[in-house]
């Protein structure tokens, strides 16, 4: 009988949570529409919980290979980081896409707009009030998670999570805030193209700061659980990858939206 050759990899194992999230996704979007025809919200906000619960449980499956069954070997971890990399590219390309329209339109306004920008009409948000202390929070909240990381190498775990705490508050401040500016804002989503692309380009980047939150929030619980170690913390360098992501898209946002599209 010919021996079964070891691979340096692994294998994923049959998982029901990616075709369960993935018609959760598209439940989510069937909310959306319902919330734009019929203005009800409940249906939208249980699809979103059942979307969370299954993020969650193949979170955990994928936390029990890494932690407790040591089925991420070094290659698998080099995988997973190209495979983190390419998400991030991803991203940048989606947002590349709000770029690119913003730019258009802010360069050659039409008719329509009043041949001005901003468009005749609407009222702008001062970017040197909301948005750069939510550029700051970002900033900071950088660098806390840095910081977290270097102590997590140096194994203080105590200092790692007091910083990476912060890194979390800072997160859900700077949400919170965002949410104060879109309910004190003079123009809606409807209002021509000026209103598209702002809600649109810093909604997007709103969601990825609750799901680096979130993400955040699940490293936290592991270095409680002292999941991670000085050569083994990819889950957490991956969130940190990602938040960082976070802060460099919002710093464009607010140099090319806020800023450089109100004067």
């Amino acid at each position: 009988m010919k021996k079964l050759q070891r691979i340096p990899y692994h294998l994923v194992e049959p998982s029901p949570w990616p075709i369960t999230s993935a018609l959760r996704a598209l439940f989510i979007v069937l909310g959306l529409i319902n919330i734009f025809y019929f203005n009800e919200l409940n249906l939208l906000l249980f699809r979103i919980i059942l979307i969370a619960i299954s993020i969650l449980q193949w979170w955990r499956d994928i936390i029990r290979e890494a932690t407790y069954i040591g089925k991420h070997t070094k290659n698998t971890q080099n995988g997973l980081r190209l495979g983190i990399l390419l998400f991030i590219i991803r991203e940048v390309c989606f947002f590349f896409s709000f770029f690119w329209t913003f730019f258009h339109i802010r360069l050659n306004p039409n008719i329509e707009l009043g041949c001005s920008w901003p468009p005749i009409g609407i009222k702008i948000i001062d970017p040197f009030s909301v948005p750069l202390l939510n550029t700051t929070i970002l900033l900071a909240s950088g660098f806390t998670i840095t910081w977290s990381h270097y102590r997590l190498l140096i194994q203080k775990k105590n200092k790692a999570i007091f910083s990476i705490i912060i890194t979390i508050a800072l997160g859900t401040y700077f949400r919170i805030l965002q949410l104060t500016e879109y309910n004190e804002s003079s123009f809606t989503i409807a209002d021509r193209v000026y209103g598209s692309i702002f809600f649109t380009a810093t909604g997007f980047h709103g969601i990825h700061v609750i799901i680096g939150t979130l993400f955040l929030f699940i490293n936290l619980i592991r270095i409680i659980k002292s999941h991670f170690s000085k050569t083994h913390h990819l889950g957490f360098e991956i969130a940190a990858w990602y938040w960082h992501f976070v802060d460099v898209i919002w710093i464009c946002l607010y140099t090319c939206i806020y800023w450089w599209g109100s004067l």
